[in-house]
């Protein structure tokens, strides 16, 4: 009996957003995202540009690298009250 074989996935990568006095890490996820990230006007936030036009990332939201070499970003859970 034959089985199907399960695709080899890469699920690329990921980083996330550092808060904003976190100036090592900050300048870390500019070189990473290169002409695809823009500071933006408040600190804290970073344009990335994604498959949907630029998003605005914020503290504590993953910015994943696809396989296809496209970025998306993914907001992170609200805080609970």
């Amino acid at each position: 009996m034959k089985t199907a074989r399960s695709p080899a996935f890469d699920h690329g990568a990921a980083l996330r957003t550092p808060p904003a006095h976190d100036a090592r890490n900050w300048a870390r996820l500019y070189e990473w995202l290169g002409e695809d990230g823009c500071r933006h006007d408040t600190p804290g936030l970073v344009h990335v540009n994604t498959p949907l036009g630029w998003v605005v990332a914020r503290p504590g939201d993953w910015i994943i690298l696809s396989v296809a070499g496209k970025f998306h970003v993914g907001a992170s859970a609200p805080a609970a009250d």
